[in-house]
């Protein structure tokens, strides 16, 4: 499918509505623009959402996750190693 479009005075573009609906292009949806050798490409973003953590929460994890003594040597055994 091929369309013309108008670029505005602040670089806007509207994409039409049938390549909107046809792709799953919402309203605030997010794209990605690429020049490959002059040709623009617009896709859609993959959003993923990031969780933010406090030191005190990492530091907690830390201690929660530390092993015993002996148990690294325990678990090293059973897997072969040595140190």
């Amino acid at each position: 499918m091929k369309e013309t479009i108008i670029v505005s005075g602040r670089g806007q573009i509207t994409l039409p509505a049938s390549m909107r609906r046809r792709l799953g292009i919402r309203a605030g949806g997010v794209l990605v623009v690429e020049d490959r050798k002059g040709k623009l490409v617009l896709r859609p973003a993959a959003i993923v959402e990031l969780d933010t953590y406090t030191e005190e929460e990492i530091a907690r994890w830390e201690r929660e996750d530390r092993l015993a003594p002996g148990e690294r040597s325990r678990i090293l055994k059973k897997l072969g190693r040595k140190r």
